[in-house]
């Protein structure tokens, strides 16, 4: 159509694909032109529609389902990439893609983290674009508007570091953390965040009627909360919830002495006055139910003022917020159209 933009979805039928796919057909401003999987041999696939793969999009999208082609992009006049594939393909076709003028934003961790030698270690690959990794936007979108406005590539920040970012980092650059004290993240998502392929840990029968902790000291989002907060000193540990989505974060940290509710009140309310997905609920301390199905960050908080220990509480949806919905956002930012359009 006329005066849209013409977008690609890379890996649109796994559950940020989808979500992100559902956003885009209801956009004013953007023509959902395109969907590829990340595998380039045309043999060895057989031609799908998307409402064969997904019965639910009857009648609202019955595009193909293509291998990967650069120069089909190209000819079909597509301007913005959407990645949504798992960290090393993400690794292997963001360079060809930034190569070829595209704009992408990648909802991977492949260019979340600023130093290349961190990734054997948090992500199990040998980073070889360190260069790409200087000039990513980290899009935060609260934080990185202005950034995102003109990025060629945007890294959408991970499920758990949004949800542990928004209500930390107004207080951090307010200089209201005391930082000689650990500050301790205890987060809890839904089945989904692990995406949509089974796993031994994540199928039906292991998660109902449980809840665990994984990756004590060893959750790849983890340095990205570091690097993004400017704090080292931070214990960040994920729990499964036995849910579909979702994600609950609650934070423990001390102000410094001396600080009363109504600076940290006031500090959120400052930073996130004019933010339409950030609701900030004070006393009233966030659900998960509140923010399913939208691109809401809904914040809460308690200060004990003898010990000056504050509690934030913050709520999204993971495949929202955490994911497509923010991509989303950025998207919007990137266009120079309204940020809510087809998020509200």
């Amino acid at each position: 159509m006329p005066n849209r933009t013409r977008i690609a979805i890379i890996g649109a039928t796994g559950y940020s694909g989808v979500e992100m796919v559902g956003l885009l057909l209801k956009h004013p401003a953007v023509e959902l032109h395109t969907l590829m999987t990340a595998n380039r041999d045309r043999s060895s696939q057989k031609p799908r529609r998307y409402s064969e793969e997904l019965p639910q999009f009857a009648e609202r999208c019955d595009k193909l389902i293509e291998p990967l082609d650069f120069d089909l992009l190209r000819e079909r006049e597509i301007e913005i990439v959407l990645l949504a594939t798992p960290n090393e393909t993400s690794h292997e076709l963001v360079p060809e893609l930034v190569e070829r003028g595209f704009r992408v934003i990648d909802l991977s961790g492949s260019f979340r983290l600023r130093e290349a030698g961190l990734y054997p270690k948090w992500y199990g690959f040998e980073h070889r674009r360190a260069g790409l990794l200087e000039s990513a936007v980290y899009g935060l979108t609260e934080w990185a508007r202005e950034r995102v406005r003109n990025a060629q590539l945007v890294a959408n920040p991970g499920c758990y570091p949004t949800s542990v970012l928004l209500p930390l980092l107004p207080l951090q650059r307010e200089g209201l953390v005391d930082e000689g004290v650990t500050i301790i993240c205890d987060a809890k998502s839904g089945v989904s965040g692990a995406g949509k392929s089974p796993t031994a840990n994540t199928h039906f029968s292991e998660v109902t009627e449980s809840f665990k902790a994984y990756n004590v000291f060893m959750h790849r989002h983890s340095p990205e909360i570091c690097q993004e907060l400017g704090n080292p000193n931070l214990i960040f540990t994920p729990h499964l919830l036995p849910i579909n989505r979702g994600i609950l974060s609650t934070i423990y940290l001390r102000v410094k002495a001396g600080v009363s509710e109504k600076q940290v009140e006031s500090c959120l309310r400052q930073a996130y006055a004019n933010e339409p997905f950030v609701r900030l609920f004070g006393g009233v301390l966030p659900e998960l139910k509140f923010t399913h199905h939208t691109n809401f960050c809904d914040i809460g908080w308690r200060l004990d003022p003898d010990r000056s220990l504050l509690v934030l509480v913050s709520s999204i949806d993971n495949l929202v917020k955490g994911a497509a919905g923010q991509a989303v956002q950025n998207l919007n930012v990137m266009l120079g159209c309204g940020e809510t359009t087809a998020l509200l």
